[in-house]
């Protein structure tokens, strides 16, 4: 590792998803001065997607266009560049990645030295965990049967990641390390930071997952997304320049479309988190709490204040097991009461589907899930919409078995002339059944993963460390709170004083809330409350909601527990990951002073 100096590095994200746009690295090299590109590709939907490629072909189970496209049309220019790539593209098959790239480099004719770190890989424990008594860290259900299992991959950090660099890789592929290590890597092996050096790795963290989900910090699922909406094709994908101390500044690069502000890059803080005081990952436990977000220009912000304290014992592993199989159909209708139309023909469907599976002695679906969009059904109001005059119809169902789903979407097909008129529909021919891999998540003592990093064959076992006792967070001071008196009351929508913004882990949603201006924050902080977010969600949360508070950037994180029908691939809802609910909490009505409404010109709503 190199020894701490005062230089500044410059990262950029270019890789939110696998399937993140190819644009991305040619806008971030065409900066004067970037030295390394971080590439985050592994969503927990991914490693299920991943795992079942590998299953049919063992060559399989990585990003591979993070080689063929991204590389090859790039990689004369890194290396004329002398930027440093790093990349969790290995999903579940890191060697197999990293060798691709390596052959790649060879036909190429270039002088770059690939790594890769690997050992996230547990598949082969699959038995031991299963006699072992492990439970799911959430629901506390038993380790699925060994032969069900599609993946199991540990979560890791980012000390591995600087090992390589320091070993003279140049570009370093991982498998499932946790999103932020990939900027964290590149910050360690920069400025020589120590395992024990807490708010340094925090704030290297922090930088990795303002990030991490490339044009998400830079405009992209932004609450006030009209004010870059002419300029979404070209939104620039974000660099967050480290100093030493772990403090950063965000920004993008120049002649780019989009916008880095305080409020883009909260929403994008709060993204995906739950305990803000105590945010788990391998190498550190990160305290957002205190964080504050500051303007320094146009396209320019601050972020300082991370806090860490040491990092649990254990990791996190997900495994992926097989969980039957789903399917779906989609059917537009239009015209006078479109949303009840839809409505019957799901009931009639799924009653002819259900009469078809007794005849052959099959068992009922598992779950199904009716939607009528475009009805209110998000909000939890279909009654409100069901007048609606035009509607997209989603019947999605699960079962054990694929024939099952396939009775299911032949006897849904076959009702078509039956359906109420204005049906019609975009896809053509017949949908089919998919499998169902379920995610299984647990806490693993680190000691029991073997780490190992590679760099053009020279392979160098990593040493387990131990790390010390966690440490509790400390007390924060509760937010101000404030209610207007009745007389003097106005309800504004939310959206107009806060921006908010949501994501998921599994079966568990988030939302955080950051108020606009400081007057704002009493008001929101007395109307936020756990009871009325989870009245809010009521059609959605089947669990409790908690609340977090964030007083260094004006904000609340609510965490909603088992509020995503099961989430990811399982789910069967047409919002898996609640990227949504954000939306729907915003409309909820903040009674503020009447003077303070008028002064700032909100605009007001009547309660229902």
């Amino acid at each position: 590792m190199r020894k701490e100096g005062h230089r500044v590095i410059r990262i950029g994200g270019a890789s939110g998803y696998w399937g993140d746009a190819l644009l991305a690295t040619p806008q971030l090299l065409a900066e004067k001065h970037l030295d390394y590109i971080i590439y985050d590709y592994l969503a927990e939907i991914t490693m299920s997607i991943l795992a079942r490629a590998r299953a049919k072909d063992d060559a399989a189970g990585y990003a591979a266009d993070f080689v063929t496209q991204t590389l090859r049309h790039n990689l004369h220019e890194i290396a004329r560049r002398g930027v440093k790539i790093i990349a969790n593209a290995g999903g579940v098959n890191v060697r197999a990645c990293a060798m691709a790239a390596r052959a790649l480099v060879r036909e190429l004719g270039l002088d770059l030295r690939v790594g890769f770190v690997e050992g996230d890989n547990l598949l082969h424990l699959a038995q031991a965990f299963s006699r072992d008594g492990v439970r799911e860290m959430f629901s506390g259900a038993p380790f699925p049967d060994a032969a069900s299992i599609g993946s199991i991959n540990a979560y890791i950090g980012a000390f591995e990641i600087a090992e390589a660099l320091g070993r003279g890789a140049d570009i370093v592929i991982t498998g499932r390390c946790v999103d932020s290590a990939l900027t964290l890597g590149a910050c360690i092996h920069e400025f020589g930071w120590r395992r024990d050096e807490w708010n340094k790795l925090a704030g290297g963290s922090l930088a990795g997952h303002i990030i991490e989900c490339g044009v998400q910090t830079t405009g992209g699922n932004f609450t006030d997304w009209e004010d870059v909406a002419e300029q979404m094709h070209c939104l620039g994908y974000p660099i967050a320049e480290v100093d030493p101390s772990g403090e950063f500044v965000c920004t993008k690069p120049s002649a780019t479309g989009g916008v880095v502000s305080v409020g883009s890059v909260s929403e994008q803080m709060l993204y995906e988190i739950a305990d803000p005081q105590s945010y788990l990952l391998p190498d550190v436990t990160c305290d957002f709490s205190q964080v504050t977000i500051s303007q320094l220009e146009r396209d320019r912000v601050r972020v300082a204040g991370a806090r860490g304290r040491p990092p649990p014992s254990a990791l996190k592993v997900c495994a992926t097991y097989e969980a039957g199989y789903r399917g779906g159909r989609l059917l537009n209708f239009y015209g006078r009461g479109s949303a009840r139309k839809g409505a019957s023909f799901a009931a009639a469907g799924l009653a002819r589907a259900r009469a078809a599976l007794r005849q052959r002695n099959l068992e009922d679906f598992t779950e199904t899930d009716v939607e009528v969009l475009g009805a209110e059904h998000q909000f939890g109001a279909f009654s409100k919409g069901a007048d609606a005059r035009e509607v997209v119809v989603k019947i999605a169902f699960r079962h054990p078995q694929r024939e099952g789903i396939e009775i299911a979407l032949r006897e849904l097909t076959g009702l078509g002339l039956a359906a109420p008129p204005g049906a019609s529909g975009f896809q053509a021919g017949r949908p089919g059944a998919s499998p169902v891999l379920r995610l299984y998540s647990f806490l693993l003592d680190r000691r029991r993963v073997a780490l190992s990093i590679d760099v053009e064959g020279e392979r160098v076992e990593v040493e387990t460390f131990t790390q010390p006792a966690p440490q509790a967070a400390p007390p924060l001071a509760p937010l101000p709170c404030a209610t207007p008196d009745a007389s003097d009351a106005i309800y504004t929508p939310l959206w107009a004083i806060a921006w908010a913004r949501s994501g998921d882990k599994g079966n568990t949603a988030n939302v955080g809330v950051i108020a606009r201006e400081a007057a704002f924050l009493p008001y929101i902080s007395a109307c936020l409350t756990p009871e009325a977010v989870q009245k809010r969600f009521a059609h959605f949360v089947e669990g409790a909601v908690e609340r977090y508070e964030l007083p260094g950037v004006r904000a609340i994180n609510f965490v909603l527990h088992d509020a995503l029908g099961g989430g990811g691939v399982v789910s069967l809802r047409s919002d898996p990951q609640g990227k949504g609910y954000a939306q729907l909490l915003l409309e909820h009505p903040v009674p503020l002073p009447r003077a303070l409404a008028a002064r700032h010109d909100l605009p007001m709503v009547e309660l229902e």
